[in-house]
């Protein structure tokens, strides 16, 4: 499903592999630990994580609501409050699980006006289990009223390997908690 055809956009499938034999070779994967969870939890304001970790050592530090931009996970999403400019920045460290030697270039798609980057724009491996950090910022000008936009950042090996993670601007209404 060509999510550029469908109303929906993004959240008409999903992220992720769809295909389970290309899941068993999907080239990178985004990994995140229990600690990577805990901090999001946190940050969505629950003051306590034992009922999910079943531990009383997840601790969090802050329960005051805030975006929780750094889960190491392969989506890009940003919600604008009504009136704001669009201004996202994201890191994200993926792993290599492909070839041993292997180059992955980036390639970008954005509706509208929002402007996509990643930095670098090219990952290079030497070996499996390898990882490397990229950076993602999306930038645009002051929305109102605006219909979710829709795009993606997929990298290539040019070996079969094709890892794609939706990016989905969204307008929220002044004083909404994210």
């Amino acid at each position: 499903m060509d999510p550029r055809k469908h109303v929906d956009l993004e959240f008409s499938y999903g992220s992720g592999q769809i295909n389970p034999e290309h899941a068993l070779n999907s080239g990178l994967v985004y990994n995140a630990s229990e600690a990577d969870y805990i901090n999001f939890l946190c940050k969505q304001g629950y003051n306590t994580t034992k009922q999910i970790t079943g531990s009383n050592s997840s601790v969090c530090n802050s329960t005051t609501p805030r975006r929780a931009w750094d889960l190491n996970c392969p989506t890009f999403s940003i919600a604008v409050e009504d009136g704001q400019p669009i201004k996202g920045v994201f890191t994200r460290t993926v792993t290599n699980v492909g070839n041993s030697y292997s180059t992955y270039t980036v390639s970008t798609y954005m509706p509208y006006s929002v402007s996509i980057t990643v930095e670098p724009s090219v990952l290079t491996f030497s070996k499996i289990g390898e990882m490397k950090t990229f950076t993602v910022k999306l930038y645009g000008p002051v929305i109102a009223q605006q219909p979710i936009m829709s795009g993606a950042i997929t990298w290539k090996d040019g070996n079969g390997h094709e890892v794609r993670s939706p990016a989905v601007v969204y307008n929220i209404l002044p004083g909404y908690e994210y």
